[in-house]
């Protein structure tokens, strides 16, 4: 497996329409999805490789000049479990603290909504040093409701 930062739009586009696409369990709703894709392609973006064919990616939202944020992230179904989250994620905390930024959110369903995968969305992010911020229902509606997660970017974790 290979880490590559991409920095070329329409390859970020096809990385993140091959994956995304095979994860309707979170990626659901075609407009959102659409959204994930357009606007990933103007940010950081790193992909796993494995044998040249890119098999996860994330995309990072610079907020401001503290807080940068997972602004998508996806896995091939295929190779779920094998590090390939934790290592993008700490691709990003990488860059992020390379960039001084101070803080990485990231925002999921909440665990007030009955989705198991989303539940173990979570738990992946809590192992990774996230913590629970805050819970917005209204931002994408009270049927999907948003909990913020952040995490603190400090030296140790080099």
């Amino acid at each position: 497996m290979e880490i590559k930062q991409i920095r070329d739009p329409q390859q970020k586009m096809k990385i993140s329409t091959d994956i995304l696409k095979m994860l309707p369990e979170w990626f659901g709703i075609p407009e959102a999805v659409e959204d994930y894709i357009h606007y990933s392609s103007n940010m950081p973006f790193f992909a796993v490789y494995s044998q040249s064919k890119a098999v996860g990616f994330i995309a990072i939202k610079e907020n401001n000049r503290y807080t940068a944020e997972v602004y998508v992230m996806g896995v091939n179904p295929n190779y779920h479990r094998r590090g390939i989250g934790r290592a993008l994620i700490s691709s990003a905390v990488k860059w992020c603290w390379e960039h001084g930024y101070e803080f990485l959110q990231v925002k999921t369903l909440d665990k007030s909504h009955p989705d198991k995968n989303y539940a173990c969305t979570r738990k992946f992010y809590e192992a990774m040093g996230f913590r629970p911020l805050e819970c917005i229902p209204e931002l994408w509606g009270k049927d999907n409701p948003c909990l913020i997660m952040v995490m603190y970017i400090g030296e140790e974790q080099f």
